[in-house]
């Protein structure tokens, strides 16, 4: 029998915050978010990049009680700033970077080179966000060089809105012309074994859509949705979460599969529906993700 150890860590609501906002940056710490990317990259402006990085660095080692998971991206390691954003944000003891407009592994490579060089005895992970066509495809190679060189198990952001652009592709509610890349990119965590984190919605007063988009995002096999204001933190948490109704058939299945084990038996019926090892799997998952939600909001 497969190893049934399953372990996972909430992430239905990650809030970008702009690191150039002090006031976000302070609201941020009593919001119910399951993570924080504190932003240097695209919401900040190069003559503000330098303060942005010292703000979010003093920020982020003030918050060492913390129970959401706190990501800072850094700019672009090609850029001015890339590389003493990342070897700052490992000092700063965040538990992430976040690496933009990755298109290949090298580039996660030379990020882990250089957090290892800054030997910390706690490293960040490396996530990588999948925002460009070049990354789309070769999101399978960025996400095998994550799973096995990033100093702690990193994971994937989609950027649609900017994928949106170089795809010139038209942004609609269905996101059909972005299905492609979605599932691509999908494909490519589940083979390595990631999570994965769906792209912004930018219609802030678009509610209906937007949990729309998060439903749709949890279909699709999203762990959570990236957000871009604190109003829409509700409706992802809620929507990523396992229902009442799933939790209670993931546990339904596992004891029903567990009695027929005892027998030497590996396969059996619930609720007229046939149930393998691997139903088991995704329920246990489910329990646990659950579990894990009650805890951190406890």
């Amino acid at each position: 029998m497969p190893n049934t150890d399953v372990s996972v860590r909430p992430r239905r609501s990650v809030l970008y915050v702009p690191g150039s906002n002090s006031r976000a940056i302070e609201k941020s710490k009593s919001l119910p978010v399951d993570g924080l990317i504190f932003d240097l990259e695209d919401s900040v402006a190069p003559s503000e990049k330098l303060a942005a990085r010292d703000r979010v660095i003093s920020a982020v080692r003030e918050s060492g009680n913390r129970t959401c998971e706190v990501f800072i991206r850094v700019n672009s390691m090609d850029s001015l700033w890339g590389e003493q954003d990342l070897i700052a944000a490992v000092d700063s003891r965040a538990d992430a970077v976040l690496l933009p407009k990755v298109g290949g592994a090298r580039t996660v490579k030379n990020a882990v080179r250089l957090i290892e060089s800054a030997s910390t005895a706690r490293p960040p992970a490396v996530w990588c966000m999948l925002e460009t066509a070049r990354g789309v495809l070769r999101a399978e190679e960025i996400a095998e060089e994550i799973a096995q060189s990033s100093p702690s198990k990193g994971g994937l952001v989609m950027g649609t809105n900017d994928l949106a652009v170089e795809l010139h592709a038209t942004q609609t509610p269905s996101r059909l012309p972005l299905i492609t890349s979605l599932s691509l990119y999908v494909l490519a965590a589940r083979s390595a074994g990631l999570p994965i984190l769906d792209g912004v919605f930018a219609d802030l007063f678009d509610i209906d859509g937007f949990e729309a988009s998060c439903r749709q995002g949890k279909e699709l096999g999203f762990d959570g949705k990236t957000l871009i204001h604190p109003i829409t933190i509700e409706i992802a948490n809620r929507v990523f979460a396992p229902t009442d109704d799933e939790v209670n058939r993931a546990n339904k299945i596992v004891a029903a599969f567990n009695s027929a084990a005892e027998d030497g038996i590996y396969v059996t019926v619930v609720d007229g529906k046939l149930v393998e090892y691997l139903h088991v799997q995704e329920s246990m998952r489910i329990i646990e993700l659950s579990n894990a939600i009650r805890l951190a909001t406890r």
